[in-house]
């Protein structure tokens, strides 16, 4: 049989053997929505201008609020370990690229063999002569030093796609730290704002405190007086002593609220320093949102979806290219003798070889089939998540949108509530001395007056923490 008809014969098997391997079932595909709304809603201008490209210091503007926020940001552990998930991600591109790169090893060896005098080697070697007569040495042995290499071409692309793959999801890594700046941005700025909203509630509840002590004195001298009886020095004796307690509770909470500030900010618990009277400063008069195709290139969640869904995508066609026949090319040149004196000796003790190998899978693809559907399910749950992500995004502005309108209507009213019952606080004094109203009023009127002023600052951090969250919602902070 001729060289030529070799090769037919050869190729006429392998035939029906890449037909075999290359056969790849069917499965269910998706593919992304994308389209979002125009916009926002109908009562607010198409207008792209919007905070989300505003850097935080100049977003936020209190000095102490900057501070902490600058030290998270470079002290945070669960950033920092973010950051180390973002050097892997950029090693395993490294390794991903060198797959598809030729492997080279250098390397050399001895070994020693003793064969069997009555062999057919045996017998062969004891009649040659290597030089001068001398027979072949017994024991034998053998040394040899040269390169080797190996290399699967990439026909397919596969190992392309692993790395392409691979960058994709190193983005998607970048995208998650952006995501956890914008959230640790946020979460600082809202305790901040929490601890204001706690000293300014101390410091009211200790004016009122002033309030119904002097109250008490007035209904000591009253009972003196036969004017009214104990049981109306108790009550207020009783409503002082529970104003007095409140503020213990809102001392822990000032002490939980700085120990999480400083838990966020990687280091041991210590005073938060603040200036509490600029919790009374404005808010801003109008919020620039942009427009909700903007969101896509804003919210780093959404980017982080968009890269994982593109590294799925990828990973389809990795998982398919093994249904296909893989090429793998290896050579290997250097020198190989029995002795060190001949063990440079060129040409004869150069030994070389070049193979390569058409391999595809025939029969028990179980596996591929397995991994390949895996595969193409993980790209369907990625699509999903990319379409919740966004819709999600979309939903949090929204809310804060509302949550902003809806709050400046509460404070409005809030507001006007306190200003008319600090009044009445004066009033219903005057009343009682001039006995025109029972200590009954008076009682009612001062803890009415100390619920509508926590009630209005409650509602002010509220509107500060809504400020916050629309800038987080848009996707701001990161940048």
């Amino acid at each position: 049989m001729t060289r030529k008809n070799i090769f037919k014969y050869l190729g006429l098997v392998c035939i029906p053997v890449a037909y075999m391997a290359c056969k790849v079932p069917t499965v269910a595909t998706k593919t992304e929505n994308k389209a979002v709304p125009v916009n926002f809603n109908d009562s607010l201008p198409a207008d792209t201008q919007t905070i989300a490209k505003v850097k935080w210091n100049e977003y936020f503007t209190d000095p102490y609020l900057r501070t902490l926020i600058d030290t998270a940001l470079k002290n945070n552990q669960e950033l920092n370990m973010t950051l180390q998930e973002i050097e892997m991600a950029q090693n395993d591109i490294q390794a991903r690229k060198g797959e598809y790169l030729p492997f080279v090893n250098l390397g050399a060896g001895a070994d020693v063999d003793k064969v069997g005098r009555y062999t057919n080697i045996g017998a062969l070697e004891d009649n040659i002569d290597i030089r001068d007569g001398h027979k072949m040495p017994d024991p034998m042995t053998n040394l040899g030093l040269g390169a080797q290499a190996t290399w699967e071409v990439d026909i397919w692309k596969k190992l392309h796609n692993a790395k392409d793959a691979a960058i994709q999801k190193y983005l998607a890594t970048v995208e998650g730290k952006n995501f956890l700046v914008t959230n640790l941005i946020a979460e600082i700025a809202n305790s901040y704002y929490e601890l204001l909203a706690y000293d300014n509630q101390l410091d009211i509840l200790q004016q009122n405190i002033k309030i119904q002590s002097n109250a008490l004195e007035i209904m000591k001298y009253e009972k003196a007086a036969t004017r009214v009886t104990e049981l109306a020095v108790r009550r207020f004796q009783a409503e002082v002593s529970k104003t007095q307690s409140l503020q213990y509770d809102i001392q822990q909470h000032i002490t939980e609220t700085e120990n999480r500030i400083n838990f966020l900010c990687g280091r041991y618990p210590r005073k938060i320093e603040r200036d509490d009277k600029t919790f009374a400063d404005s808010l801003p008069s109008q919020i620039h949102v942009g427009i909700p195709s903007q969101l896509l290139d804003n919210r780093p969640d959404i980017r982080q979806a968009e890269y994982n869904l593109a590294a799925a995508k990828l990973n389809v066609k990795v998982a398919k290219a093994r249904f296909y026949p893989s090429l793998d090319i290896s050579a290997a040149v250097g020198y190989d003798a029995f002795s060190p004196q001949f063990l440079f000796n060129t040409p004869k003790s150069l030994v070389y070889s070049l193979a390569g190998d058409l391999i595809g899978p025939l029969v028990n693809k179980n596996a591929i089939k397995a991994e390949y559907k895996n595969a193409n399910a993980e790209q369907i749950e990625a699509v999903y998540n990319y379409e919740k992500t966004v819709l999600n995004a979309f939903t949090e502005v929204l809310n804060q949108l509302a949550k902003i309108k809806n709050l400046e209507g509460t404070y409005s009213f809030q507001s006007k509530q306190v200003d008319a019952l600090s009044q009445s606080i004066q009033i219903s004094n005057d009343l009682f001395k001039s006995t025109k109203a029972d200590y009954m009023e008076v009682l009612l009127t001062q803890r009415d007056a100390l619920e509508s002023k926590f009630d209005l600052i409650e509602t002010q951090v509220a509107q500060k923490k809504a400020i916050v969250n629309i800038y987080q919602a848009l996707g701001g902070g990161w940048n």
